[in-house]
């Protein structure tokens, strides 16, 4: 994921898109319930929770895809370090 300064993430761009009316009613109600400060500031949101999902869904293929190259051997390895990091390393309900 790439780090954002504060100046990135403020910058915006202006753009105009033509959506069906359900659409717009729903991005209305939408910015009444959360008392946003517009409608496009509650499609930003939207569209940002979307990419975090693509990047999550991005992240956890590549992470399979890795393991699932591994063969049995570094498989193997790489459980018994799990198996040790969960013995060295206290876990939340231990503590």
């Amino acid at each position: 994921m790439a780090n954002r300064t504060p100046a990135k993430m403020d910058r915006k761009a202006k753009k105009s898109f033509t959506l069906s009316t359900d659409s717009v009613a729903f991005l209305e109600a939408l910015r009444r319930k959360r008392r946003a400060e517009s409608v496009s500031a509650i499609l930003d949101e939207i569209l940002q929770a979307v990419r975090r999902e693509h990047e999550r869904v991005s992240l956890d293929r590549a992470v399979a895809n890795y393991y699932d190259s591994l063969s049995a051997e570094e498989a193997m390895e790489q459980a018994e370090w799990g198996e040790f990091a969960l013995h060295e390393f206290p876990s939340e309900d231990r503590v």
